[in-house]
């Protein structure tokens, strides 16, 4: 893993609150050049500090109004890599995680409503060769999305 300085820290702390702030305001924010804030952020991101970029979409503006976590346990965990393929033909799945603990996978979806997580349940995770049982957790509201903390590490 790359190492990070202060500048960096500061930097990702400033872009994580507001991707869409102009390098030249953070540049001020931190003292710099504005070309050298591009230069560490490119730098990031080919490190993979930065690992993502863009807008985040409101999937209740799309019509999809279920939030849904699901627990899936396949016959054997080495299945996983043969399980992921199929779970990425299905679109409402967001998110895909190898897990420890009662579920081998652990799942993020959307459905529009109830009757749609039904049918993505029944029709098409269900239905995944070695998928052995599921158990479905439906989000009733979000409370806290946020990225980690950015701590300035202490001057010495």
């Amino acid at each position: 893993m790359e190492k990070i300085d202060n500048l960096d820290r500061k930097i990702l702390e400033i872009i994580t609150h507001d991707a869409r702030k102009p390098f030249k305001e953070v540049a001020a924010a931190c003292d710099v050049s504005r070309a050298a804030i591009h230069q560490r952020v490119q730098k990031m991101i080919e490190t993979r500090v930065i690992i993502g970029s863009g807008y985040q979409i409101n999937p209740a503006t799309l019509g999809y109004n279920t939030c849904t976590y699901i627990g899936v346990k396949l016959e054997r965990g080495s299945m996983y890599k043969n399980v992921v393929p199929e779970l990425e033909k299905i679109p409402e799945v967001v998110e895909c995680h190898f897990t420890t603990g009662p579920y081998t996978m652990l799942l993020k979806l959307y459905a529009r409503d109830n009757e749609h997580l039904t049918e993505l349940l029944n029709g098409c995770i269900q239905e995944i060769p070695g998928v052995i049982s599921t158990e479905t957790l439906i989000s009733l509201r979000q409370s806290i999305k946020r990225e980690i903390q950015i701590e300035l590490e202490d001057e010495i």
